[in-house]
């Protein structure tokens, strides 16, 4: 008789034992890989972190704004690496240690084909249970984002947009992404 391999399940302290900058996250007790990203995404990315960063600088917020890769725990079965995040001033001291232990303010992720379907589902749940304030899904292919508000522990789609729609963000008041400028 066959019987089905009993499938490892992986913790934070197996998480722990993998080389510094190996790419990989832990999502529910799963090592998932991926390659590292196609030049769109970086570009992407760096356009957004340049502009975040330097809209709180202009208004003095001494927020916490990192790009990947950045662990962020939330238990001993989730570690993710956030293509972006920020977490507020008065929360840092909270959070902010040897990694991320807990829940970012905002986070950005920026859809590849190799991450898309964590970054739309398993990663939205993750964000969703543990308070994520905002997540933000940027399609760089559709040239498109979303923007998901937490209330009542629940995600709304609060704004999905197009090239070159500005989206607005709730959590840090003021500052808008500019997919114009974002998808030059």
């Amino acid at each position: 008789m066959l019987t089905a391999e009993k499938k490892k399940k992986y913790t934070v302290e197996d998480y722990m034992l993998l080389e510094e900058g190996a790419p990989f996250q832990l999502i529910e007790n799963d090592l998932i890989m991926s390659p590292s990203p196609v030049p769109v995404h970086q570009v992407v990315s760096n356009r957004i972190a340049q502009d975040l960063s330097n809209f709180l600088d202009s208004i003095d917020d001494k927020g916490f704004i990192v790009s990947a890769p950045m662990d962020v725990k939330f238990d001993n079965c989730n570690v993710v690496q956030p293509d972006l995040l920020y977490i507020s001033a008065e929360r840092i001291s909270d959070l902010v240690r040897e990694r991320v232990e807990g829940a970012p303010d905002l986070i950005v992720e920026i859809l590849s084909p190799s991450t898309a379907y964590y970054d739309l589902r398993q990663k939205k749940d993750l964000y969703e249970r543990y308070g994520v304030k905002e997540y933000i899904i940027i399609d760089p292919i559709q040239e498109t984002a979303e923007l998901y508000s937490l209330k009542d522990q629940v995600y709304f789609l609060q704004q999905k947009i197009q090239k070159p729609d500005l989206l607005n963000s709730d959590v840090i008041k003021g500052f808008s992404f500019n997919l114009g400028r974002i998808f030059r």
